[in-house]
C-alpha cells in the first residue's frame, strides 16, 4: 500500500526531466517541503519502502535523503525514522522586508565616537580614474604582457606556500628585490631582514601607529598633509600635531619648549604632500638630531620619490646616518598600479621580528602569488625599465600642464614650493575663491581635481586644487583644462 508521500512523490517524478533519478527524487521531496505539501514535522517512509513504492533503487532514495539532510531540510531522529524539519532553510537565507524587525524592537547600537569621527572626515573619492585625478599613474602604460607573462608561468606550477598565509614579512624573494632597489634607487641602508611587504601605506603606518604608539601619544604632522595619515593615527588615538612646512619642508618649532617631544614625527622630505617642496639638507639634520635627542620615530613617506624629472635624485632621510630613528615606507601603487595594494615598510635591526609577527597575528597576510610575480618583475629589470619609460612621459605631461596654467592664470598661479617632480601640481587660488565648490562644479563636467583646503588640519591657510596630469594622454590635457577654466574664470572675477 502506498503512503501518502509515495503518492505525491510519484506524480512529481512523471514529470519530464534531464536531471538523474537520484537528484530530481531530491528536488521533488524539496520542492514538497517548500510549497507546504509536506508539512513540517511529517514522517518520510523508510528508505527501503519508499524505494519499492517509487520502484527505485535504495542508494537513489539513499542519496536524496542525505542531501536533504546535510542542508537541513529534513532531520532523523534514531529509532523513530526521517522527518520534514520544522523550519526550511530558505526561512533564513531569503528574507524579505517583511521579516523586519518591528517597531518595537530596540534600536541596534550606532557607531562609536571614534567612527563616527572617521566617517565624517573620511576624504577618499569615489572615482579614482581620469583627468585630473591626483596620484594615478597611467595604467594604460603599465606592461600587462610582460606581467602576466611571468604571472602564467608561476601559476603552472604554483608552490604551496604561495598559496597560504604569508609569514615573516612577505616572500623573501621580494623582500630582497626591494631592499637591492632601495639601496641603490634611494640611498636606503638595509637588507633584506629590514623590509616587510605590506597592503600599502595606509597599512603600513597602522601597523607602526599600533606597536610604537599608545593611546594618548602625539604625532607631529605636516600642515598640509596627507589626509590618509589622520584617519589611522585617529582610530590608534594618536593626537596629531599639525605643524606648517615652508620651501624647506617642516617647520620645527623654534623652541623645543613650546611644544612636548612627539612620539612620531610623519614627513613627505623628498617631496613633500600636496606641496612639493625637497626639505633641505639643513632641515633633515635637524629631524634627526631632534629625534634622536627626545626618543621620537620618524615615518618618512617616500610615495613617489621615483619621478624626478630634473637635477639629482634626492637620497631618503633614513640613510643620512647609520642606525638612524626613522621607519621608511614607500608604495607600489605609483610606480606599477594603485589596486595592487603593496607597499613595503624599512624597519631598524631592533624592531624588524617583533614588527613581522605582529604583521602576521594582525593582518593574515598573503598575495604571495602576486608577490612572487613582482619579485620576478623586478629581478628581471622589467620594474626600472618601466620607471625610466614613464618618467619622460609624465615630464611631458607636466610641462604641457603647467605651460596652460601659466599661458592662462600666469606664473603665479603655479605654488611656488613646487618642484619639478611628482604625479600632480598645485593650482594656487585667491583666498575668496571657495575650492571645495568649484571642486564640486568641475566634478560634475567629469573632470577630477581635489581642494587644497582638505589637506589642512586646521583653519585652511591656502585655497587651491591638486591637478594630476600622469593619468592624462598629452592630447586630452588641453580639453579638460578647458573644462576646468570655464568653471574657474567666472570666480577670479572681482563682485
Amino acid at each position: 500500500m502506498k503512503s501518502i508521500c509515495g503518492d505525491l512523490l510519484l506524480q512529481r517524478l512523471g514529470q519530464p526531466t534531464d536531471q538523474p533519478l537520484n537528484r530530481a527524487l531530491y528536488a521533488c521531496i524539496r520542492g514538497a517541503i517548500l510549497d507546504g505539501s509536506l508539512a513540517p514535522a511529517t514522517r518520510l517512509p523508510p528508505q527501503r519502502d519508499l524505494a519499492a513504492e517509487l520502484g527505485l533503487s535504495r542508494n537513489t532514495v539513499m542519496f536524496a535523503y542525505e542531501q536533504l539532510l546535510a542542508e537541513g531540510y529534513l532531520r532523523a531522529r534514531t529509532g523513530s525514522g526521517t522527518f520534514v524539519a520544522d523550519t526550511a532553510p530558505e526561512r533564513y537565507l531569503n528574507a524579505t522586508a517583511a521579516d523586519s524587525a518591528p517597531a518595537t524592537a530596540p534600536a541596534m547600537p550606532g557607531l562609536s565616537p571614534r567612527g563616527q569621527r572617521l566617517v565624517s572626515s573620511a576624504a577618499a573619492s569615489p572615482t579614482q580614474w581620469g583627468a585630473f585625478m591626483p596620484g594615478v599613474p597611467d595604467l594604460t602604460r603599465f606592461p600587462h604582457r610582460r606581467y602576466a607573462q611571468i604571472a602564467a608561468r608561476l601559476w603552472r606550477r604554483p608552490q604551496p606556500e604561495w598559496l597560504s598565509y604569508s609569514h615573516g614579512g612577505g616572500l623573501p624573494a621580494l623582500r630582497e628585490a626591494v631592499a637591492a632597489h632601495l639601496r641603490v634607487a634611494r640611498s636606503v641602508r638595509c637588507d633584506a631582514d629590514q623590509v616587510l611587504i605590506t597592503e600599502g601605506i595606509h597599512q603600513a603606518i597602522d601597523l607602526v601607529a599600533r606597536m610604537l604608539g599608545s593611546p594618548g601619544d602625539q604625532a607631529w604632522v605636516e600642515e598640509p598633509g596627507y589626509w590618509g595619515i589622520r584617519g589611522v593615527l585617529q582610530v590608534s588615538d594618536i593626537g596629531m600635531v599639525p605643524l606648517p612646512v615652508d620651501a624647506e619642508g617642516l617647520c620645527l618649532p623654534e623652541a623645543e619648549a613650546d611644544a612636548p617631544a612627539p612620539r612620531f614625527i610623519f614627513v613627505t622630505p623628498s617631496h613633500q604632500y600636496p606641496l612639493g617642496a625637497v626639505m633641505s639638507l639643513r632641515r633633515r639634520r635637524a629631524l634627526l638630531e631632534f629625534a634622536r635627542r627626545h626618543g621620537s620615530w620618524i615615518v618618512e613617506d617616500d610615495y613617489d620619490s621615483e619621478f624626478r624629472f630634473s637635477g639629482q635624485p634626492i637620497p631618503s632621510l633614513q640613510g643620512m646616518e647609520p642606525d638612524a630613528p626613522v621607519l621608511y615606507i614607500g608604495t607600489f601603487s605609483k610606480t606599477l598600479y594603485p589596486g595592487l595594494r603593496m607597499g613595503y615598510l624599512v624597519l631598524p635591526k631592533g624592531l624588524a621580528a617583533s614588527f613581522q609577527t605582529a604583521h602576521s597575528d594582525l593582518y593574515r597576510a598573503g598575495h604571495l602569488m602576486t608577490q612572487a610575480t613582482v619579485a620576478e618583475f623586478m629581478q628581471a629589470g622589467d620594474y626600472a625599465a618601466h620607471i625610466r619609460r614613464m618618467r619622460p612621459l609624465y615630464a611631458r605631461r607636466r610641462a604641457v600642464l603647467a605651460g596652460l596654467i601659466e599661458r592662462y592664470l600666469g606664473a603665479e598661479a603655479l605654488h611656488e614650493h613646487a618642484s619639478n617632480a611628482g604625479l600632480h601640481l598645485v593650482l594656487r587660488l585667491p583666498d575668496h575663491v571657495d575650492d571645495v565648490a568649484l571642486t564640486a562644479d568641475i566634478r560634475a563636467r567629469g573632470i577630477l581635481v581635489r581642494p587644497l583646503s582638505r589637506y589642512f588640519m586646521g583653519p585652511a591657510l591656502r585655497r587651491g586644487l591638486l591637478l594630476g596630469y600622469a593619468c592624462v594622454p598629452e592630447e586630452d590635457i588641453g580639453p579638460a583644462f578647458d573644462v576646468l577654466l570655464d568653471c574657474l574664470l567666472p570666480r577670479l572675477r572681482p563682485t
